[in-house]
């Protein structure tokens, strides 16, 4: 099942902010700001990668929640899709 348009927006959202957050610490970077200011945003755009990620998941395991209660999805692709999700 395609995400939906709502879903679709919330994740493009997401990752547009995420292309700032990147495009942020680069400059910081080039800045030769803190260590700690850059691993500060570094573990900000890590916690937003996993969010939306997660966003993914959940669409994924909504559409196939048809297919496992008619016995018919194979649980080692929704393992992989969870381990693929979680990095």
């Amino acid at each position: 099942m395609p995400i939906v348009l709502n879903e679709k927006e919330q994740i493009t959202n997401r990752l547009k902010r995420l292309e700032g957050q990147v495009r942020g610490l680069q400059r910081m970077v080039d800045e030769e700001r803190s260590c700690q200011d850059v691993l500060t945003l570094l573990s900000g755009i890590r916690s937003a990668l996993n969010a939306t990620a997660d966003v993914i998941l959940e669409h994924y395991l909504e559409s196939c929640q048809t297919d496992f209660s008619a016995g018919q999805a194979d649980v080692k692709e929704l393992v992989r899709a969870v381990k693929l999700a979680r990095g």
